[in-house]
């Protein structure tokens, strides 16, 4: 036990391992899009209902984000976070879901739903109201643990009424790095 700690407290998330990394790098003259990379450990989950600084940071060892931004609101992240333990990971995805059913409000709601993709998923929904209609605006998100490790992949943009198509791409996401995450995840 505790030689896996010391090994999870090592094991970095390297650069290129994440999957938008090699798209991130190239070169783009284009003023209105932009990507950022951190491989900070306490950097902010990229599904956070509540914007709560502390949720997620207990028990992590790594973290590795990337961000893509386009003007006017069209954005896209990829997060893989390592913790000390499985229990640690499956903490903070528990919180994540408290978060979930704490925050919003009438005019920004959130919503999760299980999803079978590794040892436990979340598709949560954020979504822009007027009133009891769906506006335009919002995020779909598929956030999932295996073993140590949470990952996690966003867009945001001018999504309508929620649909679980909108869940396609970051579905596809997920299975990829699930099949490669047990390099680094104490599976």
């Amino acid at each position: 036990m505790i030689a896996a700690l010391m090994l999870a407290a090592t094991v970095a998330v390297p650069n290129n391992f994440l999957l938008y990394e090699k798209e991130a790098a190239k070169k783009d003259n284009d003023p209105e899009t932009s990507w950022s990379a951190s491989g900070r450990r306490t950097a902010p989950l990229v599904v956070n209902p509540c914007q709560q600084a502390k949720l997620g940071q207990a028990g992590r060892t790594q973290a590795r984000t990337l961000t893509y931004t386009a003007v006017p609101d069209y954005s896209k992240s990829e997060q893989v976070v390592l913790y000390a333990s499985a229990s640690a990971a499956g903490k903070a995805l528990r919180d994540l879901e408290a978060a979930v059913r704490a925050c919003g409000s009438a005019a920004y709601r959130y919503s999760a739903a299980a999803v079978a993709l590794g040892d436990k998923g979340l598709m949560v929904t954020g979504q822009a109201y007027q009133g009891r209609k769906a506006a335009v605006g919002g995020e779909r998100a598929i956030v999932t643990r295996r073993a140590n490790a949470l990952i996690l992949y966003t867009v945001a943009g001018e999504w309508g009424k929620p649909a679980k198509a909108d869940f396609m791409r970051q579905t596809s996401d997920t299975k990829r790095m699930l099949a490669k995450i047990c390099t680094l995840a104490d599976c």
